[in-house]
This record gives C-alpha cells, sequence and structure tokens, in this order.
C-alpha cells in the first residue's frame, strides 16, 4: 500500500506548479475584490508615484499592528521624483470600502482586500503610472484579461483539434488526407505573423468584449493544428490495438469507438499539449498589446502596462514596478512547465 501511496503522490514541482496556476486562478476570480481602485481612475497629481512607504508605528512611534502609509510628496516635477511626508498618514483597512463591482458577474460589492481611511492618502503597493492609475489595480485587472482570453482561446483550439484529429485519424484515407493537408498548411504559417495580419485588418478602438472575443478565433484559429496532428498520430496508433478491433469486430459504431474506447485512453498527452498551449497564447496576446493592436486603453493588459518600460529613466528607478508585467508572465510560463513536467515525471514512475 505505502508503495502505490508513493506512486500517486505528486511531485514537488508538480505542487509547486499547481500552487501558482491556483494563484493564478484565485486573481482571475476575485480580480476586483483585490484591486484596491478602480483600474481606470487617474491621480493627476501623482504621476509615476513610487510604492506607498508602510510603517507598523502610531503617531507616538510606539509599534502598532495597524500599519500607515504616508503621503507622497513631489520634490521635482520634471524628474517626477517624491519624499514622503511623515506628518500625513492613514491607516491601512482590511476590507475597506471602494469602487463598485459585481463579483461573479452578479453579485454587487463595494468592498476591497486592502485600502485606507482616508480619500487623499491611497495605498500603491506598486506605485502609479504616468497618468497616477495604481499599478496593481491594473495588473490584477490585466492577469484577469489575459488568463481568461488565453484559456478560451486554448480550449476551443483544444476542441476543435481533437474532434478533426479523431475523425483524421479514424476515417478513411480521403478525409484523413484533406484534413492532414490543412493542418499542415496551418502550421507551415508563422502563427504570430497571421495573428496581428489578422488583428490589423480590424480597427484599433473595439470594445474589450469584442477584443477578446477577436483574440480568442484568432488563437483557435492557428492553434487548432497542432492539436489535431498529435490527436491523429494517437489515434492512429491506438485504432489497431486488440480491444478496438474486437469492439469494432462486435458492431460498436465508429463514434462510440472513438468517445468512449480511444479518447480516454489518449486523453493524458492531448491535456499534456493543451496546457502547453496555454503560455503560448499569453505570450501572443502580451505581443499584441505590446505593439498597440491588442486590447486598446484605458483597458490594463499585460502587454500595454509592459510597454510603459520604454522609459529607461523610470526603468532605472523603478525596474521591479515596470517589469512585473514581465515577471507574471515568467511565472505563469514556469507554473505550466513545473505542473506539466511534474505530473509526466510522475506518470513515469507509475509506469515503471
Amino acid at each position: 500500500m505505502s508503495d502505490i501511496g508513493a506512486k500517486k503522490r505528486l511531485s514537488i514541482a508538480a505542487k509547486a506548479g499547481l500552487f501558482l496556476l491556483a494563484g493564478f486562478v484565485f486573481i482571475a476570480i476575485f480580480a476586483d475584490f483585490l484591486a484596491p481602485y478602480d483600474h481606470t481612475s487617474q491621480s493627476r497629481s501623482l504621476p509615476n508615484a513610487p510604492i506607498s512607504a508602510i510603517s507598523f508605528s502610531d503617531e507616538n512611534g510606539s509599534f502598532s499592528l495597524i500599519p500607515r502609509v504616508f503621503e507622497p510628496k513631489m520634490t521635482d516635477a520634471l524628474r517626477q521624483s517624491y519624499t514622503h511626508d511623515p506628518s500625513r498618514s492613514a491607516k491601512v483597512e482590511l476590507f475597506a470600502k471602494g469602487y463598485g463591482y459585481h463579483l461573479f458577474g452578479i453579485i454587487p460589492l463595494d468592498r476591497h482586500l486592502l485600502g485606507t481611511d482616508s480619500d487623499e492618502i491611497g495605498l500603491h503597493l506598486l506605485g502609479t503610472d504616468a497618468l497616477g492609475r495604481d499599478r496593481l489595480s491594473r495588473l490584477l485587472i490585466a492577469i484577469r484579461f489575459s488568463l481568461i482570453v488565453c484559456t478560451i482561446g486554448a480550449a476551443f483550439a483544444s476542441l476543435v483539434g481533437i474532434a478533426l484529429g479523431l475523425v483524421g485519424g479514424y476515417a478513411g484515407k480521403i478525409v484523413d488526407t484533406v484534413i492532414s493537408g490543412v493542418a499542415d498548411a496551418v502550421i507551415s504559417l508563422p502563427s504570430m505573423i497571421v495573428i496581428l495580419a489578422a488583428r490589423v485588418a480590424f480597427p484599433l478602438e473595439l470594445p474589450p468584449m469584442t477584443a477578446a472575443l477577436l483574440l480568442v478565433g484568432l488563437f483557435t484559429f492557428t492553434g487548432w493544428a497542432e492539436m489535431t496532428r498529435l490527436t491523429r498520430g494517437l489515434v492512429k496508433r491506438t485504432r489497431t490495438l486488440d480491444y478496438i478491433t474486437a469492439a469494432r469486430i462486435s458492431g460498436v459504431s465508429s463514434g462510440r469507438i472513438l468517445v468512449r474506447h480511444i479518447l480516454p485512453n489518449i486523453a493524458r498527452p492531448l491535456l499534456t499539449q493543451a496546457t502547453l498551449i496555454l503560455p503560448a497564447f499569453l505570450l501572443a496576446e502580451a505581443t499584441l498589446s505590446f505593439l498597440g493592436v491588442g486590447v486598446q486603453e484605458p483597458e490594463p493588459s499585460l502587454g500595454n502596462m509592459l510597454a510603459a518600460a520604454n522609459d529607461l529613466t523610470q526603468l532605472r528607478e523603478h525596474a521591479f514596478v515596470l517589469l512585473s508585467p514581465a515577471i507574471v508572465i515568467a511565472l505563469f510560463v514556469l507554473a505550466v512547465r513545473l505542473t506539466n513536467t511534474g505530473l509526466s515525471s510522475n506518470e513515469d514512475r507509475e509506469i515503471t
């Protein structure tokens, strides 16, 4: 029993990857709750403000469990440098009242995880951008947009690819040739160039929902072919096994054989391929926004936030803040890789 339990135990890599992925899912679901401010709200008096200075001491200098943030004061308008005024502070609050939103798109709420007890002194854990918008709030909303778009795109691309691969791998030679030829043609095209060319054919100023649907459609069009090729190969290898032959001889329909017998036995490599599509689509969405043809301002995206890093002066002084979208992308790619590597190693241990 202990050997069986050891074989089923997840590796450290898989646990780390799943933990990171769970964090991204949590952010995508509760982005508005986690964001302290409206991602479009501007404070023109605080452009490129630094990270809020937090203190765990009260007005008398004694230790306090309730942290305070100090009001930033601009000292050089040209260089946009700041200092913090120790005479003006606000208490950090849990479940602070802020802008209204709908949790899950249904439940109206105006509470946020963190905030302050002052309307004048804000809590900016990643500072503000050039228009005085809270970077953390924008980053959280950007993560939600990117994850939703790339996840739905990967799901549709996988479904289309698996369906065509099942048909091509099990059907006759003519159908197989047609599907394989179209898939090979799509694979031969450079995906990023195709996505860019198709995107610029539409107006740049699109509503966020329309832009998201367009990106999902583009990702589905460019992503299904790889899944089709993999599925077709697995089906052709599996259809010659004895239990498939026995099912065919006993009169089981082709559709039932594909869905009930072949698909469950090839599900693991297909799931692995589907998860590998996710970071590719995330990078594609970020690239489009970075180049200015993705989701448009004032809506945030990992790409258009990363575009602010072209200001070398700000980059030298606030490298972590400006590169935080790139860090998010790297963490997501790492999470997917760790999960796939860990689960694959578990499968190898089970086989041995």
